[in-house]
C-alpha cells in the first residue's frame, strides 16, 4: 500500500486539531448558555448571581444637596416626587459582593421608548451631572444602571427592555411607600420614627427583611430583596434584629423620612426675600 504523500498528512492533521477545537468551542458555549454564565469585557467568566436587590430612593434626603437646577433633576420639579422612587434592581450575591458591568449591549434609549412616562416619575435622576458608565465614558442615570447592573440579570432578564419593564413592575407590586403611610410612617420635618417600626412595617407586608441606609438620622435608600422568581427575601446583609439589637446599615435607633417642597418653589422664596431686601435698601437710600 503507498504512503499518502507528505502534504496530505499535514492536511490531516491540522482538519484533526480544527475538529477537536471546534467541538471544545461547541460544548463550552453550550456551557455558557446552560449554566447562564456572564462574561465581563475583559473575557473573563463571570457567575450566575445569587438574588435581586431593589433599591429606593427617598427624594428629600436625595435632594437636600440640591444646588443646581436642569431638565433632569427632579428636585427642580413643581410636583418634586414624596414617595420612594427607584434607584435601581441589582443582581447580587449572598457572599455581600456583586457582578457588575457584564457583557451586554450599551443604553439605548429608544429600546425604552415606551416606558419614558413612567420611568421618568418613578425612576428619576436626582442630580444634573452625567453619571459613569461601563464604556469609559458617561451618560443618564438608566444609563449608568443598565450597563452596571442590568446586564448581569441574565438569564432572569434579557434584554435593556426587559430589564426596566421589570423593575417597574416589581416596584408597584411592592409598594413600600404606601406600607410605611398606612403604617403612620409619613414624611415629616419634624417628627423621628423608630428603625424598627419601620423594619418590622416591612417585614409584616412582604414577609422579609429590608435594608435602610441613612445619611444622618434621615433615611437615604431602602432596599427590598427578592429570589428570582421575584418572591421577597431577607437581603443578605440587611436590618438585623437580633437580641434586641437592632442594625441596619448606617441608620441610628430613631430615623427621619424629611418632607422636602420642590427646589424651585425654595428657590423662588429665597429670590422673593432677596428681590424685597433689595427694593428696602433702594428706598432706603431714596430717602437718605
Amino acid at each position: 500500500m503507498a504512503t499518502p504523500p507528505i502534504k496530505v498528512i499535514l492536511y490531516m492533521q491540522l482538519l484533526s486539531l480544527f475538529i477537536v477545537a471546534f467541538s471544545v468551542i461547541r460544548i463550552n458555549c453550550s456551557w455558557d448558555a446552560e449554566e447562564g454564565l456572564l462574561r465581563k469585557r475583559s473575557g473573563v467568566h463571570q457567575r450566575q448571581f445569587d438574588y435581586f436587590k431593589l433599591s429606593l430612593l427617598w427624594p428629600a434626603t436625595a435632594c437636600r444637596n440640591t444646588t443646581r437646577c436642569c431638565s433632569s433633576n427632579a428636585c427642580c420639579r413643581s410636583n418634586s416626587p414624596s414617595e420612594f422612587t427607584i434607584h435601581g434592581l441589582w443582581a447580587d450575591y449572598n457572599d455581600g459582593t456583586w457582578p457588575a458591568c457584564c457583557s451586554g449591549p450599551q443604553f439605548d434609549k429608544k429600546e425604552i421608548s415606551t416606558l419614558l412616562k413612567p420611568l421618568r416619575k418613578y425612576w428619576p435622576s436626582f442630580s444634573c451631572e452625567a453619571v459613569s458608565n461601563c464604556h469609559h465614558g458617561k451618560g443618564t442615570f438608566w444609563a449608568h444602571e443598565w450597563e452596571k447592573h442590568g446586564t448581569c440579570s441574565y438569564p432572569v432578564v434579557h434584554d435593556e427592555y426587559e430589564y426596566f419593564l421589570t423593575t417597574l413592575n416589581v416596584y408597584f407590586k411592592y409598594n413600600v411607600t404606601g406600607v410605611l403611610f398606612e403604617a403612620g410612617y409619613v414624611p415629616s420635618n419634624s417628627e423621628k420614627y423608630p428603625l424598627g417600626g419601620i423594619i418590622s412595617a416591612i417585614q409584616n407586608a412582604f414577609h422579609a427583611t429590608p435594608e435602610l441606609i441613612c445619611s444622618g438620622d434621615d433615611v437615604e435608600e431602602l432596599r427590598i430583596c427578592f429570589y428570582k422568581d421575584f418572591q421577597p427575601r431577607d437581603c443578605a446583609s440587611g436590618s438585623i434584629i437580633r437580641s434586641d439589637r437592632l442594625s441596619s446599615g448606617s441608620c441610628p435607633q430613631y430615623v427621619s423620612l424629611p418632607a422636602y417642597g420642590s427646589w424651585s418653589n425654595k428657590q423662588v422664596a429665597g429670590i422673593s426675600f432677596k428681590l424685597c431686601f433689595a427694593v428696602h435698601l433702594l428706598l432706603i437710600f431714596a430717602f437718605i
